[in-house]
């Protein structure tokens, strides 16, 4: 069942204009969720803002946002300040520029929406900015207010709709240079490189879904469901752990390798 929309307003290019919904293209509403609670009463527990000097409640007309300008000394932003560097308009997506799909790293990608038209008379003008980039193998560039703040944003033609992708800030990105500068300063044998790949080609499979399957996730949902039959007794102790020896992380690749494909009944003749 599709999602809740999150966002509507209007996708612009130019003179070319449609209403548009929006709707997060991934959920983490499945996923178990935990309380805090009071283990003698079973009652939740509330948290609450306090002044870190005095220890007193703090009411949330009291409360203002504040940035460490220096070290021990915070500056108050008020939020008709914030609101004067706001987008002027928060409803409306403004194609400003359009790019290569690939010119734009894997790394600035933050979180994926589905764009939709939002009635029958806007989808001629949505397909044609959606068909328009497709056949020219781009994607548009803008800003739009999400989740309380500006972002940047990538829309790219995908089917019969158009995915938004917002986009991480230059200095939220870290160069990986600086990580994988050192690697590789020798290269590996060819003949262990031939068998990493024979092995490699024996594992291949079809994407399914499947491949990323919780199982942290299929357990708590077997315990809570186990914890509900007894009505809420408490779980049997897990079982202590066993004292097998952790195997020595100093191996041979070339040998592990081989035993490896002599293991996998797929190479067997």
């Amino acid at each position: 069942m599709p999602a809740r929309t999150y966002w509507k307003g209007y996708l612009k290019l130019s003179l070319v204009t449609c209403p548009v919904a929006m709707s997060p293209a991934t959920s983490e509403s499945e996923k178990v969720r935990f309380h805090t609670l009071n283990r003698e009463t079973g009652n939740r527990v509330v948290s609450r803002y306090v002044d870190a000097e005095s220890g007193e409640p703090v009411d949330p007309e009291d409360q203002a946002r504040g940035y460490e300008a220096e070290a021990g000394r915070l500056v108050v932003i008020e939020d008709e300040e914030l609101d004067a560097v706001k987008l002027e308009s928060v409803r409306t997506i403004d194609i400003d520029a359009f790019v290569p799909r690939a010119s734009i790293p894997w790394i600035y990608l933050d979180s994926p929406h589905y764009l939709v038209p939002d009635d029958e008379v806007g989808e001629e003008a949505f397909a044609v900015i959606r068909d328009a980039m497709a056949a020219t193998r781009m994607v548009g560039i803008s800003r739009v207010v999400l989740y309380r703040r500006e972002r940047a944003v990538m829309l790219e033609p995908r089917d019969r709709g158009i995915v938004l992708w917002t986009l991480r800030y230059g200095d939220e990105v870290r160069d990986e240079k600086a990580y994988f500068a050192e690697i590789d300063k020798e290269k590996p044998e060819p003949e262990l490189l031939a068998l990493a790949q024979k092995f490699i080609k024996a594992k291949t499979k079809e994407w399914s879904p499947d491949m990323v399957k919780d199982p942290v996730q299929e357990h708590l949902l077997k315990l809570i469901a186990a914890k509900k039959r007894r009505k809420g007794t408490r779980a049997a102790a897990a079982a202590a752990a066993g004292g097998k020896e952790r195997p020595s992380n100093v191996v041979n690749l070339f040998e592990a390798l081989k035993k490896s494909l002599q293991a996998d009944k797929a190479l067997r003749s």
